[in-house]
C-alpha cells in the first residue's frame, strides 16, 4: 500500500462531528499527498461552522501522523461561500426547494420509539388545520409511511421528468416504499443512499407547500447529513419514549442538530402510558423522562402521547 493510500485509509477513522459516518465515505476528502515525511490533505466541507472545520482539521492531522513515515500534516479546509445552502445553514435562510416554505425534520436517536407514527399524525393534523403539507420518508432501508398512510401506488413522472408525489389524507407523500416491492430489501452503501435522498428532495414535484416534514431514520448517519447538505432545515423535532435507554440517545440526536445549526423545536414523549380495560393508567416505560430531558436540554417539551393498542 502506498503512503497516500495509507493516509487515505487512516482518514476513515475520522468521523464527521455529530455523526457516526467517516469523512471519506461522505466524500469530503478531495485530495491526499505525501512527501518528505509530510502529508497534505484537502477537505471540502458543506458546513459554514468554524468549529466543525477546526475539529476536522485537528482530527485529520492526528490521523495522518498516525501513519508510519508521516511526521507532520498540512490540512487545507475549503468551506462553502457565505449564503450558500449547506449543512451549516441557519433556519433564517430560504428553503433550497422552490415553493416549500418550511422544512422540519422528525428524528429519534434509536428505533422503535414511534417516530414515524408521530410524523404521520403530525402531517395529517397540519393538513386538517388547512396547511399544504408534504411528508418525505427518508428511512430508505425500512420505509413504513406507505403502510401507515394506507397507500401503495407507484408515483408517476411529470413531463419535466420529476416524480409526482402521491397524496393520502390531504398530505403529499414520497417514500422508497412506493418504488420497491414491499418484501424486497434495499441493500445500498452510503453514497447511493445519499443520492436517493437528494433526489427525493430536489427531483420530486412537491409544488407549493407550507411545510415539508421529513421522517428521518433512527440514528445519526448518512441520511441525516445528506438531508442537511441538500436543504436548509428550519427545525427538528425529537421523538423519545420515557425510559433511559431512549433518552440517552436523544442527547445524540440533539447534538447532531446542534452540530449543523438546526434549531430544536422540541421533544415529544411517545408511548407515555396506556389505559387498561379497567380504566387504570399503566406507565409501561415509566413516565416524565421526556419532560425532564427537555428541561435539562433547555428545549421545549411538546407533550406526551399515550400508547394506543389499536396502532
Amino acid at each position: 500500500m502506498s503512503l497516500n493510500d495509507s493516509i487515505h485509509e487512516a482518514l476513515k477513522d475520522v468521523t464527521y462531528p455529530g455523526y457516526s459516518r467517516d469523512i471519506v465515505s461522505f466524500g469530503l476528502v478531495k485530495g491526499v499527498s505525501a512527501a518528505n515525511g509530510s502529508a497534505g490533505i484537502d477537505l471540502e466541507l458543506t458546513s459554514h461552522s468554524p468549529e466543525v472545520a477546526a475539529q476536522l482539521k485537528l482530527a485529520c492531522e492526528e490521523a495522518a501522523k498516525s501513519v508510519e513515515g508521516i511526521d507532520r500534516a498540512i490540512v487545507q479546509v475549503k468551506m462553502p461561500p457565505a449564503g450558500q445552502g449547506s449543512a451549516g445553514s441557519t433556519a433564517t435562510q430560504a428553503s433550497a426547494v422552490p415553493g416549500i416554505a418550511k422544512v422540519v425534520a422528525v428524528a429519534s436517536g434509536k428505533g422503535g420509539v414511534g417516530k414515524t407514527t408521530c410524523s404521520v399524525n403530525l402531517a395529517c393534523s397540519l393538513a386538517q388545520s388547512g396547511l399544504s403539507v408534504g411528508l418525505l420518508d427518508c428511512d430508505i432501508y425500512g420505509p413504513s409511511v406507505p403502510l401507515m398512510m394506507g397507500i401503495r401506488e407507484k408515483p408517476e413522472v411529470s413531463s419535466a421528468q420529476k416524480m409526482i408525489p402521491l397524496t393520502s389524507h390531504g398530505v403529499k407523500l414520497m417514500s422508497m416504499g412506493f418504488l420497491m416491492p414491499g418484501d424486497e430489501p434495499v441493500i445500498w452503501r452510503g453514497p447511493m443512499l445519499m443520492r436517493t435522498i437528494q433526489q427525493f428532495v430536489m427531483d420530486v414535484d412537491w409544488g407549493k407547500l407550507d411545510i415539508l416534514l421529513v421522517d428521518l431514520p433512527p440514528g445519526t448517519g448518512d441520511a441525516q447529513l445528506s438531508l442537511c447538505q441538500t436543504v436548509p432545515l428550519d427545525g427538528g423535532v425529537i421523538v423519545t419514549t420515557p425510559q433511559e435507554a431512549s433518552l440517552g440517545v436523544v442527547r445524540k440526536g440533539i447534538g447532531m442538530f446542534e452540530k449543523v445549526n438546526v434549531p430544536i423545536l422540541g421533544i415529544v414523549e411517545n408511548m407515555s402510558f396506556f389505559t387498561a380495560p379497567n380504566g387504570d393508567r399503566v406507565e409501561i416505560f415509566g413516565h416524565g423522562g421526556g419532560a425532564k430531558e427537555a428541561q435539562s436540554q433547555g428545549t421545549t417539551f411538546l407533550g406526551e402521547i399515550p400508547f394506543f393498542v389499536e396502532i
